[in-house]
């Protein structure tokens, strides 16, 4: 199990679904995340954080 934090970007909002870009890797391909799962007041454009199983908001 990976406990390291994992930094992204909200790239898109559609639907039930967001879009996330990894901040540490680039090459990577965007993925999608039920919106259940994330706060719910991101927008596009909001910075997460991943960690212990969970997305939080971060600055």
């Amino acid at each position: 199990m990976v406990l390291d934090k994992i930094y992204y970007i909200v790239n898109s909002l559609e639907g039930d679904y967001a879009y996330l870009k990894n901040e540490g890797d680039e090459q990577a391909e965007l993925k999608c995340v039920a919106r259940a799962l994330l706060p719910a007041e991101i927008i596009e454009g909001s910075r997460l954080v991943y960690e212990m199983m969970e997305y939080n908001i971060c600055s």
